[in-house]
């Protein structure tokens, strides 16, 4: 049994934990493993109140392949940190480009207009939670539903960002627009260059060392927390496009490098990047007739697809 959603984050080839734990893209560790335990319980098979022997093996299937592998890596500080860093990524890209943006439900519509959106997100996650996987059949449509409340709050959350970035060299340091020191030729067209942190280069310089020795996961993690401190490094953010590369993770890639080139489009770095992608796309779209379905994206990614492993681990349940 395979699972396709085509809605929302999924619908850029993103597979969307929180959709799937129906939680908020802010969500901390314990709120990640609350709710799992709320969701295992329902569909864990020792626990499953399914009436029939179809709707117990579907409740199997969706914790097998949905619920458990988003809780693998929501779980994980490191991993969550990854996921979160991309999802914020996916709404600066997509902010910008609103009008490719479809929302299906009315409460996306909704969420897309309504002025306090904070709230208003988190009211409706909070009530589609309730139902979610209530209805068994209904799960895939739910996810899918909440997926595109993630895609709306992202985007909306990235344009108030970029409001307040837009507005932050003008008034960043000691220094204000109005100060006698501003008043030089250099000062309006671009901000002064801030001494290197070295903590920070120190991230770098071992990222670079681990890509030479072709250490990637390592080199991948040291340029995760040197973007934690700097998110607007284009260099930061086209090594790691590098490394996705290398990894042949291209969706990652090519948004490392969209991010680098945002911050500087004279980065050539991201510029060659982008071209490899670009002609990876080419020659991959035409023969591309069938989209990969959700579980089949997630199964490469854990290790733990029986519907008893991480239940079961936390629960004890009995096996069958």
């Amino acid at each position: 049994m395979s699972f396709q959603i085509e809605r929302g984050l999924f619908k850029y080839d993103f597979i969307d934990y929180h959709a799937v734990l129906c939680l908020r893209v802010d969500a901390d560790a314990k709120e990640v493993r609350k709710r799992y335990l709320q969701i295992a319980r329902r569909l864990h098979p020792d626990s499953c109140a399914a009436a029939s022997d179809e709707e117990k093996q579907l409740a199997s299937q969706l914790l097998s392949k949905l619920v458990n592998p988003a809780y693998e890596n929501l779980s994980q500080d490191k991993s969550r940190a990854e996921h979160t860093a991309v999802l914020i990524q996916m709404g600066k890209r997509l902010a910008q480009d609103s009008a490719s943006v479809e929302l299906t439900t009315d409460n996306a519509k909704q969420l897309a207009s309504t002025p306090n959106f904070d709230s208003a997100y988190k009211n409706a996650i909070s009530q589609v939670a309730k139902i979610q996987y209530k209805s068994l059949s209904q799960a895939v449509e739910a996810i899918a539903q909440i997926s595109e409340l993630n895609l709306v709050y992202l985007m909306r959350s990235a344009g108030k960002s970029l409001k307040s970035a837009s507005s932050t060299p003008a008034t960043s340091g000691s220094n204000s627009p109005n100060s006698s020191n501003s008043n030089t030729a250099g000062n309006s067209s671009a901000p002064p260059q801030p001494k290197e942190d070295p903590v920070f280069a120190g991230y770098m310089r071992r990222a670079q060392e681990l890509i030479a020795k072709n250490q990637l996961s390592q080199a991948r993690v040291e340029l995760q927390d040197a973007i934690k401190m700097k998110p607007n490094s284009n260099q930061c953010h086209s090594m790691i496009g590098v490394v996705y590369m290398k990894q042949n993770q291209v969706k990652m890639a090519k948004i490392h490098f969209d991010r680098a080139l945002q911050i500087d489009p004279k980065d050539q770095t991201a510029l060659e990047g982008k071209t490899k992608i670009d002609k990876i796309l080419k020659k991959t779209a035409p023969s591309s007739g069938k989209k990969s379905t959700v579980s089949e994206k997630v199964a490469s990614k854990s290790s733990k697809s029986e519907s008893g492993g991480l239940f079961g681990g936390l629960f004890g349940g009995k096996k069958k």
